[in-house]
């Protein structure tokens, strides 16, 4: 049982109400300027997340706003670490002329699920932070090979588990596009927010029960119905004496 989890999402991409949203998470991954965001989004999100007491860190994906991040490009090792590694420096240029400190990492869409199987993307974006702010925690889903990777490079890991994706018996998020990969309903999505958070237990497509370590919960902010999700997620957590804290 976890008595204590993270409540993160991934905010700054220009199509979410991420001042609604805030309110309720602990820990904000804001995205770069690569799959989306700018200096001025960067800028505004860090504000908020300054005046809410919320976690900030970054949120590097694939440079293909077309996209949104979410369509694996051929990067080699070397590139993957440069990508990872410009983007990180524009959000903490701009945090420390905000006096806002960076806490974390995790990256998006088709980088974050091609880091949870391929060693050689998990070990680049691991180098990145490394090589950057070997302080930062690396979000990665969870038991995956990012958090290996991190672990690994000496840099502390946060497993990460989803509040409205479907997973598959693997323990792997389902692909976007394919029936059960997003949950639509609030009370489904609450009730897998309630076994991931207080039993470390998933129900998966097919129905069989997976064991997933959740140490940081995840909501996405670009969905329109995000703010309500996360009002009623952090109350499912306190409800069930989960303590909903950064990390």
């Amino acid at each position: 049982m976890s008595a204590r989890i993270d409540f993160n999402c991934d905010l700054g991409e220009g199509c979410g109400d991420d001042a609604a949203i805030l309110p309720y998470v602990t820990s904000a991954n804001i995205a770069c300027g690569g799959h989306a965001g700018d200096a001025a989004t960067m800028r505004d999100t860090l504000r908020l997340c300054r005046a809410h007491g919320v976690a900030a860190g970054a949120h590097p994906g694939y440079a293909d706003r077309e996209h949104f991040g979410r369509r694996a490009l051929a990067l080699s090792g070397e590139q993957v670490v440069a990508l990872v590694r410009d983007q990180l420096a524009r959000l903490a240029a701009i945090a420390a002329e905000e006096g806002v400190a960076l806490t974390h990492l995790k990256p998006h869409g088709a980088l974050y699920n091609l880091a949870a199987d391929d060693r050689e993307t998990a070990d680049a974006i691991a180098a990145a932070v490394a090589g950057f702010d070997p302080n930062l925690i690396v979000f990665g889903l969870a038991q995956s090979e990012l958090t290996d990777a991190a672990a690994r490079h000496g840099l502390r890991v946060a497993h990460e588990v989803f509040a409205e994706r479907g997973y598959a018996g693997n323990g792997r998020l389902l692909p976007r596009g394919q029936p059960g990969a997003v949950i639509e309903s609030l009370d489904e999505a609450v009730a897998q927010v309630r076994g991931l958070a207080v039993h470390g237990r998933v129900r998966a497509a097919g129905g069989a029960s997976i064991e997933l370590r959740a140490d940081t919960l995840c909501l996405h902010g670009d969905r329109s119905d995000a703010p309500q999700f996360a009002r009623a997620v952090r109350a499912a957590l306190e409800a069930e004496g989960v303590r909903v804290a950064a990390l």
